[in-house]
This record gives structure tokens, sequence and C-alpha cells, in this order.
């Protein structure tokens, strides 16, 4: 993100400011909603239910929220015990240069100094810091070029569809300092669209949650305590707790600007057990994105909930029991593991109809294959949706996490082979003595 240079301009945007929190932007109520902004999104977190969208493939230019694929490979390589969190970091000349560019956001690297990446992390997270994210890319990486194609790999396997890397930080290549990686244009630019950052953020905050520790800090000073060295570092999300723009429930996520960009904001808030991720791309001006993130969070806060649909221990009605083959009993009764909760539209929760979704690995000829212990899994409680909205997902797996696990409520044995012998022979008469009198 470029820092604002002068201090009248940064004076003006305060004021600005100022003004639109005593004029507060009301919350939206109606069923539709106009978003200043090139694209947009709404997402359930646990789900990844699409709850709104504008635009939302079109190609565009994330700017630093490119950062949340560096923040994602950084807590992978930490999990993985590739790198720790106290590890010395020595500053490259590449590193140096960007870090010293006063018209980028940064914290200021000295080559004669050795950081921890725990610091260099927290000054990309918080402070959107360009520098330090091209050195945790080169500790990663081993260089920024090889970073730069573990960021493609991983967005592959992620399910980005939209999505083209060049750099770790989300700048133009122009501002590398003639140092771009190899392969990639002087002019590149990052490009995603809202629906490839979002399904960034979902896995991000769902494989990591632990990012949200970092992204919801609304200051810190960086190397605090050091003569000289300490920058107070101002978080670029103005929605966090004590920020200017501050909504109730907001941690995170990456904003991002460039010129080419614009004004961009990925946010996640929680109220209560709900949580949602939002998108704004290329909007019009610093205080636009986030009051256009307001709105779309006003929104979903006020127009879905989490909802029951199925309590524990629920069977369909006239269905509760499913076929087994080659088992003592010819049926068994199943019924919901857990409750199930979902988020739905407020006054929705009659449109939604459970039907089961067996397990095809325990199936044989259209039945559950014995033997079957009590409580056993044999498949999930699913819904379907009868409403008129037209809802997608982020990923493949998207509805499977709005499902509950089956289970059996009682014990069925294996029959032996004189009873499925008999049994067969029984079969085999029934059927012949149908088709005679057919």
């Amino acid at each position: 993100m470029k820092r604002l240079k002068k201090k009248y301009f940064m004076v003006w945007f305060i004021i600005l400011a100022l003004v639109a929190n005593i004029f507060p932007y009301t919350a939206f109520a109606e069923d539709t909603i106009d978003v200043n902004a090139e694209a947009a999104m709404i997402i359930d977190a646990k789900s990844g239910k699409i709850l709104y969208e504008k635009n939302a493939d079109k190609l565009l230019y994330p700017s630093s929220m490119t950062k949340m694929m560096t923040e994602y490979l950084t807590l992978e390589a930490i999990k993985e015990g590739k790198v720790k969190w106290d590890q010395k970091i020595s500053i490259s000349d590449y590193v140096f240069k960007v870090s010293h560019d006063t018209s980028l956001s940064n914290v200021y690297l000295k080559k004669d100094t050795q950081y921890t990446l725990k610091e260099l992390y927290e000054s990309m997270a918080i402070y959107s810091a360009n520098g330090s994210a091209i050195a945790i890319a080169e500790l990663i990486g081993g260089s920024e070029k090889d970073f730069v194609k573990m960021m493609n790999d991983k967005a592959k396997e992620l399910g980005l569809k939209d999505c083209k890397f060049v750099n770790a930080t989300g700048l133009n290549n122009s501002d590398l300092k003639g140092m771009h990686a190899e392969g990639t244009e002087e002019n590149d630019e990052n490009r995603m669209s809202a629906r490839s950052v979002a399904t960034l953020a979902y896995r991000l905050i769902n494989d990591y949650p632990e990012v949200l520790e970092t992204s919801s800090v609304p200051y810190k000073n960086f190397r605090e305590g050091i003569p000289k060295e300490e920058i107070h570092m101002s978080n670029w999300n103005f929605m966090l707790p004590g920020l200017i723009f501050e909504y109730k429930g907001m941690d995170g996520l990456k904003t991002g600007y460039t010129e080419l960009g614009g004004y961009s904001f990925t946010g996640t808030a929680k109220k209560g057990d709900m949580r949602l991720i939002t998108v704004v791309m290329k909007s019009p001006s610093i205080n636009i994105r986030f009051k256009e993130t307001k709105k779309l969070l006003d929104y979903g806060f006020s127009h879905y909930e989490l909802k029951e649909i199925l309590p524990a221990d629920f069977k369909i009605q006239g269905q509760s029991e499913i076929p087994v083959t080659k088992g003592k009993a010819k049926k068994v009764e199943v019924k919901t593991k857990e409750p199930l909760t979902i988020l739905i539209k407020k006054g929705e929760e009659k449109q939604y109809e459970p039907f089961y979704k067996l397990d095809e690995s325990m199936m044989k000829d259209g039945k559950v294959l014995a033997p079957l212990t009590e409580g056993q899994s044999v498949g999930h409680m699913a819904l379907k949706y009868k409403g008129s909205e037209k809802y997608g997902y982020l990923t493949n797996d998207g509805e499977s996490r709005e499902e509950v696990e089956l289970v059996t409520t009682k014990e069925v044995k294996k029959a032996n082979w004189l009873s499925l012998f008999t049994r067969g022979i029984g079969e085999g008469i029934s059927k012949l003595w149908k088709k005679i009198f057919k």
C-alpha cells in the first residue's frame, strides 16, 4: 500500500473521516444493496455460502490483499516446522532498497540487523510493510521468484480460479527497483477476481484461524523499546476497535491500494457464532471502501442468522429406516448424530427439507452392508433448499459443510450363511411367483 506522502492530505482525510462519524451511515435494511465498488462479495465464513456478489469474476488488481497469500504460506511453513517465529532473518539488498522507499508502506529495515520472522510478519499483517513481505518470501521460497511459484501453486490447490501472482507484495513490479521476479514483466501486476480473493480469505481463516490474532491488532510498535528503530504501526484496517471506522466484531483482514487497483478491502467480522467475510475491490476512496464494507456487513448480519434446522437425534418421519443387506435385520433406524445449524435468510427455516446422503462405500445393491454397530456413521443428513434465493458456494465442498453425520440407532449383526442362503431361495421364489402371475 502506498504511503500518503503529504501531511495536509492526511489532515484532510482525518477531517472527512470525523465528519463521517458525526453523520454515520445508517444500517441497510432493504433486500437489495448497491455497492460503490467495481466488485464485491459477502460470504458465510463457515460454509463459504455466497450471500451477495457483484462482478465477482471480473479480473482486477488485489494490491496489498495479495499479502494474504504470503500470510497463508508463512503460517503453513510454521505449521510444517520449516521455519520458526523466533528465526533470525538478515536483510538482502533488494529488501533494504524497497523498505526505504518512503512512497510505499514500510518499516525501515537495516542491513546490519537481524529480525525475527514474527517481527516481519506482524509488520506485514498490521502495517502492510512491503519490504517485510519480500524478506519473508526470500526466507520461505529462497527467492521471491520461487516464492511466487509457491503462491501460484497454492492458488491452484486452494481453488482460486481467476488468479495470477507476480510478486509477494501486491505492488506493481515497477515499484520493485528493477529487481522483480525473473519471468515477470516490469509493469506486471497481481490479478485476482473478488471470488478468488474471497476464497483465499475463506481458506486462510478456516485453515489458520490464528491469522486473526495479528490482523485484529489496531496498532503496535515495531522493534518496541529499541532506540532509533522503534516505529509506530497503525493498522490500515480502520474498522478495528478503537479506530476511526470502528465496527463491532471486526477482527481482520487486509486492505489494499494501488493506482490501478483503487481502494480495496477484505474484511471479516463476527457476531455471536456468526462470522462473515466481505470483499470490496476498486472503490473510489479510503472512506468509501470502509463505508461499503459496513454496508455489506450490516446487510449480512441483519438479513441472515445461524439457525438450528435439525436437532440431535432427528429422524425423517416415515423414512427413519434404511434398507440393510446381509444382516440379521433387513432395516436399521438412523438419526442425526448432532444438531444441524446453518446460516439462513431470516424466516426461511421452513424452506429446508432433510434428506439422506448415504455413504456409497458402505452400500451394495442400494442397501447398507451389514454388520453395523450402534452409532455407526452411514452417511450424512443434508438439506434441500426450496426457497427463491440462488445460493452458490466458494468451494466444491461448500454444501457438505451444511450437513450432519447420520448414525444407526442400534446394532445389526451379519446374518450367517444358512440364513443368507435360505433368504436367497425365498427371495428367488418370490420373484418367480410374481413373474408368473404378473
